[in-house]
């Protein structure tokens, strides 16, 4: 074997491993540091992950988009009113301030079986971009259950979702959410479904749906493990680590041979 091919052969394996994920491989360096363009894409990538930290919440724009779907919709806000208050203190995005919180409880609801809550999280660019495709796939699935409004929630964290299911008197609260930025996934949502939500559950008590954006979970297979879980969750009369996604299972067994 020449000394061409032994070259040849690890770049070929690192270009295809590359076009395989968006996580960074085989980055090269120039001395002991990254290569400048390494470097660069990195800046950039880090770049794009704050601003979709910072970028502003379209509210308007989803509960007219939302409204389409045919979903009545509700703005409420949490306690962290500034996105510096947010960033600093987790606790105060779990609960709802104060003209939010006499808002839900003094509605006139009737029970439903899930209510739907759409909150910034750590992605409001995510949820911007993806939230109305991802509910467009969702509600068909949710065929025949009650659903209530579609709470969307500024200043959320994930357990804000459980103060609103029990003022909307419901039996699940299903969160979607922007994710945490990662540098190769800016805009990412997460899916959270919580049976018998009401203030002081903790994370063990609900399931999630992760990475759902276009180089990830696509919209439509999000919506099909949401709705799965939440079928389920409904008639077991469980959610959290009692509840195991078997939505490919299904999909498995009645795959053509």
């Amino acid at each position: 074997m020449s000394e061409k091919t032994d070259m040849t052969a690890p770049r070929r394996l690192v270009a295809e491993l590359r076009a395989l994920t968006p996580a960074r491989v085989g980055l090269g360096r120039s001395g002991a540091s990254l290569t400048t363009q390494a470097l660069l894409e990195f800046t950039l990538d880090h770049a794009r992950a704050r601003d979709a930290v910072h970028s502003p919440f379209d509210v308007e724009a989803i509960a007219v988009a939302l409204s389409g779907l045919g979903l009545e919709t509700l703005a409420v806000h949490s306690q962290a009113l500034a996105r510096a208050d947010y960033l600093k203190r987790p606790d105060l995005g779990r609960k709802l301030d104060v003209p939010s919180y006499a808002m839900l409880a003094g509605r006139e609801a009737l029970p439903c079986d899930i209510v739907l809550v759409i909150g910034d999280g750590l992605s409001p660019a995510a949820v911007n971009a993806h939230v109305t495709g991802l509910v467009e796939a969702l509600l068909p699935k949710l065929a025949g259950l009650r659903i209530g409004p579609a709470v969307i929630a500024s200043g959320a964290r994930v357990a804000l979702g459980d103060e609103i299911g029990a003022l909307a008197k419901a039996r699940m609260t299903i969160l979607l959410i922007g994710e945490r930025p990662g540098l190769s996934a800016p805009h990412s949502l997460g899916g959270y479904i919580t049976l018998g939500p009401k203030p002081g559950l903790t994370d063990e008590s609900r399931n999630c749906v992760s990475n759902i954006q276009p180089a990830g979970l696509s919209l439509e297979e999000g919506a099909i493990k949401i709705a799965w879980l939440a079928r389920e969750g409904l008639c077991r009369g469980v959610t959290g680590v009692a509840l195991k996604d078997e939505s490919g299972l299904r999909a498995v067994a009645i795959a053509p041979t």
